[in-house]
Formats: structure tokens, C-alpha cells, sequence
């Protein structure tokens, strides 16, 4: 079966074809024609089969009759995550270059003033997340009266965030006559729920089985110790491979994500990281690093990460298990997209064994233990600690130290003193009687003789000291 076979328009035809496109995937096939025949649509496929451009097709032939007005867009596509909304973006300016239909992002991290501006033009389609939407819409900057498509993707990863009871109060503001498309690539009760509620006889379309891994990829579980350091190590052992060309690693946490980014980089590994706390530009500028190649290891956290469609990406790595066993499909879904290959490894501890084994139920199949050899020593990078930039005077008695007593002759180094001790070293010595030297009292008296000249330094003891008068002078005579 090839495009021209799904009943789509000689001009958006030519556009697939001129993007190097020329056999559909099944989810493509099987949900193109039901679209265009206005069918509501439960899409169950994993993530890399292709299902955007299942919806994106059919929408921009459907939206090619018709005409936009002021702040009623005519189609709605809600999305999970900032970055998945802003590839469907990517999808209808590529597959829609021939068409006349504006098209508006609702996304936060970006002016809410721009977006204001492009609704008030008027769109044909509103990508949108549903936390902005909602935000605009109490404002009273959007009306969905007028909106007569609309389509829900990601839908199990938007009951994980939270979003559904967003959804079912942005379904109840849409026209009831409408057109609903669901996608999801699981089915928990939840979404079966919803869809029961707001789609009116579709069609189920399943090509693949629930929570189903892709058959493209070869997955491996990597038993490692629970140490940081060590699941570090195991990591750079992987990446080392030839093979490894371009690879996203998976962690649980924020934190985690930084610190493993900033670890690769210090071993001379060109990485990058995408995470929650990230602004939006932020985030678009680490991912267009990574698909000119400028960087080829992506870190990134299950949010920021979820629904990412970057094409050439040869490995998957869980750095953390994942705590949800349907966070494991569509990680490992990041590769092995498009009909390629792929490999995933996944770091488990022994307190992971949990996490392991659902994902192994969810999943129905049993994942091989890769068991690596010890890594090679590595040298670790220069770092300049506190002591290496203001050495601290050590105090050595040398006296006290055997070394000194074994080598008598050897001239021994003065014992170092701190400042409070000076003092008493000198009132020490004051308070020692000293032994005088001859030569010293003679200067002394030299010196106190120029200080005082005219006085006589003889103690006086009450006698006469003068010259003897005449008076006193007896002579004898003979």
C-alpha cells in the first residue's frame, strides 16, 4: 500500500513524497481513511509507528475548505509536554507548506502576548498543553465554540500528569457535534472511561499490543551496585562502545539529571541535559544541539523528555529504573523509530528488583541480564581542592620523632611555635635568671656614664666622701 492508495490530495501527496516518504506505517494506514471519512478514532500504538502524521494528514486536507475566524480556532490538538506540542508544530509546517492554514502554539515558557496575537488572527489549527489552554481560556482570550476537530494524543501520559480532569472540562466547552481523535499507547481504565464519555462510536484502531515493546530494539538489564559512582562508572564503560553514536539517558530525578550531565562532561563526553526545571528556550536550544549533533548524549527526565521524536538515535539508557512500568515503553521508545534498529539498557540494583518485575509483566517478555566485565581504571579528572589552593602549616615536633633521635648528626629543624605561644616563650625567658658576662657590665656602665655624667653612681652610706679639710691635716713634728 502506498499514500496515493489513502485517499489524501494530489498536493499533500506530493509534499509526503518530496519529504522522502512513500509507504505508510500501519497506524498510518489503518487511520488516514477513517479520518477523512469523519470518524471518530481510538488510536493504540506505541510511540516511533508514526501516529502524528496519522493525524496530521488527514487534518490539513480536511482544513483546506474552510476559513478561520478571530479567537475560534477550528481544531484542537492537545498535547502533554511543551517539546511534543512543538514537533506537531514542526509536522504541519513541513507537511502543510502548500496549504493556507495558520496554525497557533499554546505553550508556557513562551509570551503569552505573542500567542494572544496570533488567536486574535484567527487560526485553523491550535496545538496547545492543557494548563496554557485552560489559563487563556479563563481569560476569555479563546472561544471553542467553533472548534469542530478535536484531538487528545498522549492520552495515557496525560492521566500520569494529571491532566485529565482538564481534558474532560475543555471537552465539555467544545461543540457536541464534533470530530474526537484519541491516541494512546496504553489503555488503563481512566482513558477507557474518558473515551467512553466523549467519542461518539469510534473506531478502535490497534497496532500493536498494549504496552508492547518495540521489536526493533534489543533491550538488556544491566545489574549494577546502588552506588552513584559506580552506576557512573558502568555508564561511561557503555557509552565507550563504537556503536554508541547518538544515546538519551533516562533518570528519576531532576537532580540526578544535572549531576550525570556534569560528571560526562568532566570525562570528556559531549552531553547535554533536558529537565523540568529548565526554561522552555532552554530546553528547544539543548534539543537543537542534539540533532545537528553538536552534542550526541542527551540526560533528560521523563517529563521533559516524554513523546520526543529525534531521528537517528541509536541507544536508550536507564540511568534509574523507572518507577512506572509504562514510563519503560515509551523511554525505550526514544529509539529503534522509523524502522530502525535500536538498543536499550537498563541499570537495575538490587532494590529495583520491583520495578524490574513489573516492567517484565507489563511488558510479557523477559528482558536479558547483560553482565559486563570490571571497567578499566580510568583516570580521574584534576580537581583542586581546598588543600591545594592554601596548604595549611603543619606542626612538627621534631625532637619527639624517632627519626630525629636515629639521625643525631642530622641539623634539626626548629619546632614550629603559633603566635599565642610567643608570648610565653618570652615571659619565660624573662623570668630566667641570667648568667652575666664581665664584658656586658662594662658596656652597661660605659652607656649609663653618657646617659649621666655628672652623677656618681656610688651608693651613699651616710659617711664623709669628700677631700680632707686643713683643718683636719696633723703634722708630726720629729
Amino acid at each position: 500500500m502506498s499514500f496515493a492508495d489513502l485517499g489524501l490530495s494530489d498536493e499533500l501527496l506530493k509534499t509526503v513524497t518530496d519529504a522522502g516518504y512513500t509507504e505508510p506505517t500501519p497506524i498510518q494506514a489503518s487511520a488516514i481513511p477513517s479520518v477523512l471519512m469523519m470518524r471518530d478514532i481510538i488510536g493504540i500504538a506505541q510511540t516511533g509507528t508514526g501516529k502524528t502524521a496519522a493525524f496530521v494528514l488527514p487534518m490539513i486536507d480536511i482544513l483546506a475548505h474552510g476559513r478561520s475566524r478571530a479567537r475560534m480556532p477550528r481544531s484542537l490538538i492537545l498535547e502533554p509536554t511543551r517539546e511534543l506540542a512543538a514537533q506537531v508544530a514542526e509536522n504541519f509546517e513541513k507537511y502543510g507548506a502548500g496549504q493556507k492554514l495558520s496554525m497557533a502554539l499554546l505553550i508556557g515558557g513562551v509570551s503569552m502576548g505573542d500567542q494572544i496575537k496570533a488567536l486574535e488572527k484567527g487560526v485553523d489549527v491550535l496545538i496547545a498543553t492543557p494548563g496554557r489552554l485552560m489559563d487563556l481560556f479563563q481569560r476569555g482570550n479563546i472561544l471553542l465554540t467553533g472548534c469542530s476537530m478535536l484531538v487528545i494524543d498522549e492520552a495515557d501520559r496525560m492521566l500520569d500528569m494529571g491532566f485529565i480532569p482538564d481534558i474532560e472540562e475543555i471537552c465539555t466547552k467544545l461543540p457536541k457535534q464534533r470530530q474526537t481523535l484519541l491516541f494512546s499507547a496504553t489503555m488503563p481504565p481512566p482513558i477507557k472511561k474518558l473515551a467512553d464519555k466523549f467519542l461518539e462510536n469510534p473506531k478502535t484502531i490497534e497496532v500493536a499490543r498494549p504496552a508492547s515493546t518495540n521489536i526493533n530494539i534489543t533491550q538488556f538489564v544491566v545489574p549494577v551496585a546502588p552506588q552513584s559512582f559506580e552506576k557512573r562508572k558502568r555508564l561511561r564503560q557503555l557509552l565507550g562502545q563504537e556503536e554508541v553514536r547518538t544515546a538519551i539517558i533516562f533518570c528519576n530525578r531532576k537532580t540526578t539529571v544535572r549531576e550525570l550531565n556534569k560528571s560526562l562532561k568532566q570525562h570528556g563526553f559531549r552531553s547535554g541535559e533536558i529537565h523540568g526545571d529548565m526554561e522552555q528556550p532552554q530546553r528547544l536550544a539543548e534539543l537543537e544541539l542534539f540533532k545537528r549533533g553538536d552534542i550526541n548524549i542527551l540526560v533528560a527526565s521523563d517529563v521533559a523528555a516524554r513523546g520526543l521524536d529525534i531521528k537517528g538515535v541509536s541507544h536508550v539508557f536507564n540511568f534509574d529504573a523507572p518507577w512506572h512500568p509504562d514510563d519503560y515503553v515509551h523511554r525505550i521508545g526514544r529509539t529503534g523509530r522509523g524502522g530502525a534498529t535500536g538498543t536499550a539498557y537498563t541499570f537495575v540494583a538490587p532494590d529495583d528488583a520491583e520495578n524490574l518485575e513489573n516492567i517484565e509483566k507489563l511488558t510479557g517478555q523477559k528482558i536479558d541480564r547483560l553482565e559486563l566485565p570490571a571497567p578499566a581504571e580510568e583516570e580521574r579528572p584534576a580537581r583542586r581542592t581546598r588543600r591545594d589552593r592554601a596548604p595549611r602549616p603543619v606542626e612538627v615536633d621534631v625532637e619527639a620523632t624517632p627519626a630525629a633521635e636515629a639521625v643525631e648528626d642530622a641539623p634539626r629543624a626548629r619546632p614550629a611555635r603559633s603566635r599565642r605561644e610567643e608570648p610565653r616563650r618570652e615571659q619565660v625567658q624573662r623570668e630566667q635568671p641570667r648568667r652575666e658576662d664581665p664584658r656586658e657590665a662594662r658596656n652597661d656602665d660605659r652607656r649609663r656614664d653618657r646617659r649621666r655624667p655628672h652623677q656618681d653612681e656610688t651608693p651613699d652610706d651616710g659617711s664623709w666622701n669628700g677631700p680632707i679639710p686643713d683643718f683636719l691635716k696633723v703634722s708630726f713634728g720629729i
